[in-house]
């Protein structure tokens, strides 16, 4: 069906190291995180809203350049600080380069201050994870309404071939019915024919003068009855024929609607286990 795919990608590390960044016309201590797999044009939406919550400031963007000064990051200070930040798409990551300015020109770094770092690394590490989680999750869902697509397809499947059973169903009953409908009808015209060749017999005789209109008038009912009889013989073989033919039809779709529950039930076993490894990946994220 070509409805699922088992190359997932596995979850990737975060990884947030001590780096440098080159701004404006001078070099900053950074730190840089490398988010696996998102979009870069999400993870930048994300980012700016992160930097400019709790804050009026604006971030000022020049290329893929930010800066913004009086940002509030309660995990690194309870004092505002300035943020410089580049960040690039590379082969199935973004990575992002951050340095925080405590006071003019006083950064964070291994050489000043070991629990801002840390503080900052921690930081950088939670914003990566939650982009992270968010593109698994949404990977998940996509996989888990494939599933859920699966699933309505085999219960279409299974409520038509509840249809097709109910269809043989009533078509033998019609059958049924219709040849019992048949044989009386049938008896009904062998007994009218019989009765009217009788009376065609007595009315060529010179005894039957004196009543032949009755006779007469007898026979024409007689005519009605046997027209009636060829009429519903004609209308139940119809009903047979019809009745026979959805019989067949139903009987060659149901090992056809069978063949297709059966590779669709093995579709949704496979695609239930791609489902389960990226909840796993989920998982996996979570414990960063």
């Amino acid at each position: 069906m070509g409805f699922f795919c088992l190359g997932i990608k596995a979850q990737k590390p975060i990884s947030v190291t001590e780096d440098s960044l080159s701004f404006g016309k001078g070099k900053l201590p950074c730190l840089t995180v490398s988010i696996p797999e998102v979009n870069y044009e999400n993870t930048m939406k994300s980012w700016t809203k992160e930097l400019q919550s709790g804050t009026k400031s604006k971030i000022v963007k020049e290329g893929n350049e930010m800066t913004i000064f009086g940002a509030r990051i309660k995990e690194i200070s309870t004092n505002p600080l300035n943020v410089y930040s580049r960040m690039s798409s590379l082969d199935s990551m973004v990575k992002l380069s951050v340095a925080f300015e405590l006071k003019k020109d006083q950064y964070i770094e291994r050489n000043t201050n070991e629990t801002d770092v840390d503080k900052a690394k921690t930081y950088l590490k939670s914003f990566a994870k939650e982009e992270y989680l968010e593109l698994a999750k949404g990977q998940s869902d996509a996989e888990n309404k494939k599933i859920h697509d699966l699933q309505k397809e085999l219960s279409s499947l299974d409520r038509e071939k509840s249809r097709l059973q109910k269809t043989i169903e009533s078509a033998n009953t019609i059958v049924f019915n219709e040849k019992q409908n048949r044989t009386v009808q049938q008896n009904e015209l062998n007994s009218v024919s019989d009765e009217m060749a009788e009376q065609n017999k007595q009315l060529g005789t010179p005894e039957a003068d004196a009543v032949k209109k009755e006779k007469t008038d007898y026979i024409n009912s007689l005519e009605k009855r046997k027209k009636k009889a060829e009429s519903a013989i004609e209308s139940s073989q119809d009903k047979i024929n019809k009745a026979n033919n959805e019989i067949d039809h139903s009987n060659k779709e149901i090992p056809e609607n069978d063949k297709k529950q059966l590779e669709l039930n093995e579709t949704i076993l496979v695609q239930q286990a791609v489902t389960q490894n990226f909840e796993e990946k989920i998982k996996a994220i979570k414990s960063y």
